[in-house]
């Protein structure tokens, strides 16, 4: 299978990295970056695959292809790519690109895929949504779960679910490390150093991620660390009395507002 990658950022090489380690599978991967050569080399010397500054001169040859180009740059990439391709799987991991949009911009029939991945496809640990075009095939859909497996775990939605939770899956992860700066600034108030805060912080929430991974809900787990009249009591008083869950709330709504509009 040859897979050809637009992009040469973080999220291209996460999933290049997540495919080099299935080496059971028997796949040539092709990256190209016209715009930051030095990267495109980087990546093709440090996972032993292919380079290509113009992607015109191999799409010819892919059986998938990869966009992991910025959203703004699809409209033109899907003018460029739909005479050149017939038939290939196309997939993009661009915010707001959906099915319906790849569908309408490249040719009648052409298979597609919207992945919405998230950092942690770095260590091979992402939370992924998708869907599927009309047209992919039943051994198409094996690719992409192939590929979606190289970057972690990942969930079929609906386009409209797709987009709904771009801020829950793909997003939010911000949120928690602003969540987690806040902490850590919280305990170096209190005399430990920045580096003590950081380790506090990071062990808490592994560990609180940990009891939500055993199955446990997160409302059962907070109330099980939540006494009637407690200290933490205390703390979720303050945090109910600022709309702390409203707020959470219209930051997933801004959010995937402007994933929406990103096509744009």
């Amino acid at each position: 299978m040859n897979i050809l990658m637009i992009g040469a950022g973080r999220m291209a090489e996460a999933i290049i990295s997540g495919l080099i380690e299935q080496k059971d599978k028997n796949i040539t991967i092709t990256v190209t970056n016209h715009t930051d050569e030095a990267k495109r080399l980087q990546l093709a010397a440090k996972y032993e695959i292919n380079e290509a500054q113009d992607w015109r001169t191999v799409v010819g040859e892919a059986d998938v292809i990869i966009s992991a180009a910025p959203p703004s740059s699809h409209e033109r990439l899907f003018q460029d790519l739909s005479p050149l391709i017939s038939g290939q799987l196309v997939i993009t991991v661009a915010a707001g690109i959906d099915t319906t949009f790849m569908e309408a911009n490249l040719p009648k029939g052409t298979p597609v895929c919207w992945i919405m991945p998230n950092t942690a496809a770095q260590l091979q640990a992402s939370i992924s949504t998708f869907v599927c075009g009309h047209y992919v095939t039943s051994e198409q859909r094996q690719t992409i779960e192939m590929i979606l497996a190289a970057i972690g775990d990942y969930e079929e939605l609906t386009e409209e679910q797709v987009h709904d939770l771009t801020a829950v899956t793909g997003s939010a992860p911000a949120f928690l490390y602003l969540f987690c700066e806040a902490l850590e600034e919280a305990a170096v108030r209190y005399g430990v150093t920045p580096d003590q805060a950081r380790k506090l912080v990071t062990k808490m929430v592994v560990g609180s991620a940990k009891m939500l991974e055993a199955g446990t809900p997160a409302s059962v787990l907070r109330e099980q660390v939540t006494t009637p009249g407690g200290s933490t009591a205390a703390g979720l008083k303050v945090l109910a009395e600022a709309d702390f869950s409203d707020l959470i709330g219209a930051a997933v709504k801004a959010t995937n507002e402007h994933a929406r509009g990103r096509k744009n």
